[in-house]
């Protein structure tokens, strides 16, 4: 039996915090919505109350090395998750750190791509020290996972800069018809993963938006301002497209799974990050707003600090408008069900656009005032200061 309690709650909250501190393993289950690297530090501090996080990630990056996989094997990108599933990993000698340096390892950008195929067949062979020093039986099933991708590498393939889990992660895909789910979860089993990671849909899908200014941009990297020149004109729309050649809308749902992932939440955050790529991204799929509305937890929008291209202009209250629009279009909801927090730090934290807190005020939204930008993380959020903000809520 379910019932609803409601109370008052002190933020952030010592004695909850302490509690979680203590038992981790039975900590509460907040939800992440995102990609990217901007909660990687976040991730890292939360391990220490909570080990039962889920963090759904979006699949559609079209830059950097995971492109060059994308485009190799007509995938969904596993740049993002690899990200999250290493910040969430156990680093303590109670993990597995031989593992965790493997896969954390890049490959150099400047050598010559004969030097790099060889780097990954002694990898293969277990002679590479990074492989060699891991203990068996987990040595082999790596070992293995190098031969799987070695065997369905093109001739072609740029292995310049190549993340070595990013590698790992595409031969388990492959060798498992195409699913995330399996190699993820061999994946977080041998890096002692202290939490849920999977993507949002497993799709080989890109991101399209429509600016202002009536131009149509196809690309997760031609959107951001990281590969390419900063948008000049506001999103107007966002959409899912088939390929980077199209830009023609199309749809698909979340798999049951992840409904029952964000049903079970104890707390859903739409965390800091690349507002349209990584965060507004991930709420594109059929069924993710009435999941969302479903569930009758905290949910919480925490916007970034500092210069994020894909938002110039806009004011905290935009964004938020914008979520609520994406989400209750989809589950034919008010915005009260599917956002009721906004955290902000309007005495450090800077945005550029401002925050709006009347208009939130006026829209029925809650605003959380409170020191999430710190000395040592200036101008940024703190990763410790939400975590124990967001904690404190559930």
């Amino acid at each position: 039996m379910r019932i609803r309690v409601t109370r008052n709650v002190t933020i952030p909250d010592p004695r909850k915090l302490e509690q979680f501190r203590r038992a981790p393993e039975l900590g509460p289950s907040v939800l992440f919505f995102s990609g990217g690297s901007a909660l990687r530090d976040t991730s890292r501090e939360l391990i220490r109350y909570t080990h039962n996080s889920i963090h759904l990630i979006t699949p559609f990056d079209s830059g950097g090395s995971s492109a060059v996989i994308r485009r190799a094997f007509g995938m969904p990108a596993v740049g993002d998750i690899r990200n999250r599933l290493m910040a969430l990993a156990d680093q303590s000698v109670k993990g597995n750190p031989e593992i965790y340096s493997l896969f954390t390892h890049r490959l150099p950008k400047e050598a010559e791509n004969e030097f790099l195929r060889g780097e990954l067949d002694a990898m293969a062979t277990g002679v590479h020290p990074l492989v060699r020093r891991i203990p068996d039986p987990m040595r082999k099933l790596i070992r293995n996972h190098f031969y799987e991708f070695l065997d369905r590498m093109p001739t072609d393939f740029d292995l310049r800069g190549a993340s070595i889990g990013n590698l790992v992660l595409t031969a388990g895909y492959l060798s498992n018809r195409r699913q995330l789910d399996p190699v993820i979860y061999l994946f977080s089993k041998l890096v002692q993963v202290c939490g849920v990671v999977r993507p949002t849909v497993n799709k080989d899908l890109h991101l399209a938006v429509r600016l202002a200014d009536g131009q149509t941009i196809v690309g997760q990297h031609m959107i951001t301002g990281k590969e390419s020149a900063p948008i000049t004109s506001p999103v107007e729309d966002i959409w899912l497209t088939p390929s980077l050649d199209s830009d023609e809308k199309t749809h698909t749902a979340i798999r049951n799974k992840i409904k029952d992932w964000i049903g079970k939440a104890d707390l859903i955050c739409y965390p800091p990050g690349s507002f349209y790529s990584s965060v507004v991204a991930n709420l594109l799929a059929d069924g993710v707003g009435k999941a969302v509305a479903s569930n009758t937890c905290p949910k919480v929008f925490i916007p970034s600090t500092g210069a994020d291209p894909e938002t110039t202009g806009m004011s905290v209250a935009d964004q938020a408008e914008v979520l609520c629009r994406h989400l209750s279009a989809d589950a034919g909801s008010t915005d009260a069900e599917v956002l009721g927090y906004i955290l902000v730090d309007s005495k450090n934290g800077e945005y550029a656009g401002g925050i709006g807190k009347d208009r939130l005020k006026a829209n029925g939204f809650t605003v959380i005032d409170g020191p999430l930008v710190t000395e040592r993380s200036a101008p940024f959020l703190d990763g410790h200061a939400i975590s124990e903000f967001l904690l404190s809520l559930c």
